[in-house]
Formats: C-alpha cells, structure tokens, sequence
C-alpha cells in the first residue's frame, strides 16, 4: 500500500505541479468567460450608417420599403421579436433589448436617385460608379413588374460582410412587397395579421413526480454535463498514454519494477491522474459556478433560473460516481494501448477506436434527452463504456428507478476489473519492449501468460 501511495502522489504532483496545468486550469474559465462577453462586446460597437439607394421604377414598393426600414418600425419589430421569444423580461434585458434595437435602425441613410430616363444598364453603371467612389455604399434594384413570377430584386454593397443590414433589408423588402401585394388584391392587412398571429406555446416536461420542467433549460443542461464529462475523459485518458509512453521511451520502467510491482505501478498512475483530473474539474466547476453566479446577478437571470431543471446533492453524488467510472474504464484502455505502441503518434492512431466509442456516448445523450424512459436509454445508461456519460444525463433529464442505477454502476465495476486486469498483464510485458509496436497476437500471447 505504501508503494501504491506513493506512486498516486508522484503522478498526481507530476501533472498539477506543471506550468501547463496551472494554465489550462486558469485559462478554461478565462475562455468561458470570453465567450460569453466578448461577443455582445463586439456586438454592442456601432458601425457607420449604410447609405443606400432604392430604384423602383413601380413607385409602390419604395414608400413601404422606406418605412419598415425606419428607426421607428426596426425598434418596434425588434422589441416585439425578444418578448415573443422570452416569457419574462427584467428591466435590465429591456434595456439591452432597445439599445439593440437602437443601434440597428440608425444603420440606414436613404440616398436620392433620380433614375428618369436611364436604361437599367445605364442605372447600375452610375451607381457602381458612386459605390466605387464611395458616395453611397449600397442600392436595390427592383423591376417594375414586382409581382411577376420571375420578379428579381438585386441588393448590391460594398460592405460585403455586413450581414445584419443584408438581412434587415431582404425582410424588409419582403413585408414591402407583400402589403403591396395585399393591397392590390384589396385585403385588409391589419385583419389579416389578427388572423395570421402565431400561438404562444410554452413547452415543459413532467418529471416522474408530475414536476414542471422547462425543455430548452433541461436540453441545455443536459448537453452540458454530458460535454464536460466527454472533455475530461478524454483529456486524461490521452494523459494516461502519454505518461505510459513517456516511461517506455526514457527507459526508467526497469527502475519502476524493481521497486514496486507492475499492477501497483499501472494502478497508481490511473488514481494519481485521475485525482489531477477531479481537481482541474473541480476548479473549472466552481469557477463557472461564480462566473454564472455573477452573471445572474448583474444581469437579473431569476426568470431563467426558474426554469433551471433541479439538481440535489444525491445528483452530484452520482455524477462523481460516474466520472470516477468513466475514467477507469476508458484510462485502462488508453493505459493498454500506451504499453502496446512505442511513440505517442502510434498511440493516437490505435486509440482512434476508443475515441470514436467515447463520442458515440456523448451523441446517445441526445436520444436520452429525448425520451428518458425508452428501451434505447435504459440500454445505453447501463452499458459500460456508454453508462459514463449517458447515465448523468438521464438522472438529470429523469432519475431513473435505483435498481437501474446499481446495475449500471455494478456493470461497469465489473467492466473496470476486468479491464485493469487486462491492462496489467500487458503492461506488465509491453512497457519493456523498445524499438517496435506490438502485434495482436503478441498482445494475446501476453494476457495468456501466467
């Protein structure tokens, strides 16, 4: 035990007592964090107007287009669009919303042409000519016959990139064309909005005590942790290899074996990174925690954390439960695969494999968000090397009967043994081979040996 010990603390101090890991674990939250501000930063800087020209040789659909391009009518429209969208507003997502709004109906200046007597060549070669010389800096070319089936309206720009403005002007011109239309046919617009108006349906789910729970939150929730997991196992799982390679390559594993015995040292070095992994997991958890935390009081997020699906200290329990198992599973593998190959560019081609089955876990969590109770998620959530990730994920979507829950981590305890077993006996042999990658049969020929 004192061996094992001490082989868990040197691999643990070896990996969180690098400048890299202090690193990563400082920059994780800094990255989270960015991506969360640096966005609606980028967002938020106003560009110059876009000064535009519209040429309609109908003279009915410009008046329209020029009025639901107005400040007045993109605000409200804007307004309108975040309140359908949300249920509850705060005051300081009110604000935001209208500054928003704001800065995307300023971003038109309309420019007057007058294109009397000028063949449609003759009009875009003058305003190509005023968009080169950076007089206007974008017009709409309409054919007069708008309602025709072959009807093509042509937006050109100079700010190519400007995909806010494009997509303000295509719908714009879009209700323009449309009342027009309406208005020819001589229906009441107004009536038929009233009509038209879409229903507001607020989608939850029930959990197994007939609580409330609201998708999109659970969905988000759920994607999450199913993530995270997924990232941290497969993180430390190539942790796990590159150690193991790096000892074949340096040639200290004859040292190691005449101090400690092989499956001492191999189980030593899964606990001591796999406890570096809970610490860099906790740090990253509790970060985001105060991140969020802060986050939802600056910017009033109470509607939204109602919305929250509930997470109780038993849930965290299992979580950790099946990280735990995760990572012995898949770190056996990539241990295996570590003593099997003699450079880490082999053991990322071999541990493709183990990648790929790590990812079809975390894509199962979209069939367990689904449906929590069908076949397929039961199966999913009990199988070792897909309980890891889909089980937690399931417990959050829907807690599962605990019977279900002791098989899964019955199952993938005995998934862990036999792995580790395995894992040993091929390391045992492998880590002392140099200059060539073991074959199958010779792997095989090493399990068999007693």
């Amino acid at each position: 035990m004192r061996k094992f010990l001490a082989v868990v603390k040197h691999e643990y101090k070896k990996i969180v007592y690098k400048w890299t890991f202090l690193l990563g674990t400082v920059l994780f939250p800094l990255i989270a964090a960015g991506f969360a501000v640096i966005p609606a930063i980028i967002f938020s800087i106003k560009g110059e107007p876009t000064r535009i020209v519209i040429v309609d040789p109908s003279t009915r659909i410009a008046p329209r287009l020029r009025a639901n391009l107005s400040a007045e009518n993109i605000k409200a429209k804007g307004e309108q669009a975040v309140k359908d969208s949300q249920v509850d507003i705060t005051s300081s997502q009110n604000d935001r919303m209208k500054e928003s709004a704001k800065a995307a109906a300023e971003g038109f200046i309309f420019v007057d042409y007058s294109a009397a007597g000028k063949t449609s060549d003759e009009i875009r070669a003058d305003l190509t000519k005023k968009a080169v010389a950076d007089e206007i800096d974008a017009y709409l070319l309409m054919p007069e016959k708008y309602d025709a089936d072959d009807a093509k309206f042509e937006f050109l720009s100079r700010k190519a990139g400007d995909f806010v403005a494009g997509d303000l002007v295509k719908d714009a011109l879009n209700d323009a064309v449309r009342s027009q239309r309406l208005a020819d046919a001589k229906i009441d617009e107004a009536t038929l909005k009233v009509l038209s108006k879409r229903v507001d349906l607020d989608t939850k789910s029930i959990d197994e005590k007939g609580q409330e729970k609201n998708s999109d939150m659970l969905l988000a929730a759920s994607f999450v942790i199913g993530l995270m997991i997924y990232i941290t196992l497969a993180i430390y799982g190539q942790v796990i290899m590159g150690a193991v390679v790096e000892e074949k390559e340096t040639r200290i594993a004859e040292i190691l074996f005449s101090s400690a015995r092989p499956f001492e040292l191999m189980l030593g070095k899964l606990v001591g990174v796999g406890l570096a992994g809970l610490t860099q997991m906790s740090i990253w958890i509790f970060s985001l925690l105060g991140i969020f935390a802060f986050a939802a009081v600056q910017a009033d997020l109470s509607p939204m954390l109602k919305g929250m699906p509930p997470i109780t200290p038993l849930m965290v329990v299992y979580f950790l439960v099946f990280f735990l198992l995760g990572y012995f599973i898949y770190a056996s593998f990539y241990a295996l695969i570590g003593s099997m190959v003699t450079t880490v560019q082999e053991g990322g081609q071999f541990s493709l494999p183990v990648t790929m089955t790590l990812l079809a876990s975390f894509y199962f969590c979209f069939a367990v968000i689904r449906d929590p109770n069908s076949s397929l998620s039961f199966w999913v959530s009990i199988s070792p090397f897909f309980a890891p990730i889909t089980m937690p994920v399931r417990i959050l979507a829907e807690t599962p009967p605990f019977w279900q829950i002791a098989l899964s981590v019955s199952l993938n305890l005995v998934a862990i043994a036999g792995l580790v077993w395995l894992a040993a006996r091929v390391y045992r042999v492998g880590m002392l081979m140099y200059g060539k990658r073991a074959t199958i049969p010779e792997v095989w020929k090493w399990i068999r040996q007693a």
